[in-house]
């Protein structure tokens, strides 16, 4: 795919990896929509086409695909991520986690592909989809789920649409807590230093412009994934 010229929406574009993707896809002639849940200031900066909404509402939803259409590429990128064990998972934690991670991006991909008559999605995964974190136990499922996904929404909207992943190991801390605690806590690289959001961008944008490639997912942690639950 020639990306100059084509219009994308990015959920959570406007901060961190989304921020980083969203300024890529710019960088190579195509047009932004950029979504947000409350970070306006920051989507409105970075382009002049934004779309606010709530990923755990379907309405929400299917609003910003008419908003933001017509579309050539989508980039499931927003995501909640909760640190929780089995006696958390409270249902209605657990339902929240599960809408924005996974449910959300199975409906906008429907939606999107109602009015694309071709194009690409990137679903925006995590190093954890090999291996078991029962720190994370909501987010690791909806990620495993949202991979699930990848590969088979690619087989159904083949050759219309082609659908990949991206999986980031440890990027960027979390807000609030210091980059010392993050990489102590962030586990083993064996190429020895974290990913930039810059470089998952790098990995999303390939995976749009491989016209051959779809159901892949290019992992973006320094090998991390390699090592599963030895972390």
């Amino acid at each position: 795919m020639i990306l100059k010229g084509k219009r994308a929406l990015v959920t959570g574009g406007a901060v961190r990896i989304g921020r980083a993707i969203t300024e890529a896809l710019q960088e190579a002639g195509a047009e932004v929509v950029v979504h947000y849940l409350s970070s306006m200031e920051e989507a409105d900066a970075l382009s002049s086409h934004t779309v606010q909404g709530n990923l755990q509402s379907s309405d929400d939803c299917a609003r910003m695909i008419e908003q933001a259409g017509p579309l050539d590429i989508l980039v499931n990128n927003a995501s909640l991520f909760t640190k929780d064990r089995l006696a958390e998972g409270y249902p209605e934690r657990v339902q929240r986690e599960f809408q924005v991670n996974l449910f959300a991006p199975m409906e906008l991909t429907r939606l999107f592909a109602v009015q694309a008559k071709e194009g690409a999605v990137i679903n925006m995964l995590d190093r954890r989809i090999r291996a078991n974190d029962p720190t994370a136990l909501s987010y690791s499922i909806t990620k495993k789920g949202l991979e699930e996904l990848t590969k088979i929404s690619a087989l159904e909207l083949a050759p219309r649409i082609r659908v990949n992943g991206v999986a980031p190991g440890p990027i960027l801390p979390p807000p609030g807590e210091s980059g010392e605690n993050f990489a102590e806590r962030a586990g083993c690289v064996p190429l020895e230093y974290f990913p930039t959001p810059e470089n998952v961008a790098e990995a999303a944008i390939y995976l749009l412009q491989a016209d051959y490639c779809t159901g892949q997912v290019i992992y973006v942690d320094g090998g991390q994934h390699l090592l599963g639950n030895g972390v």
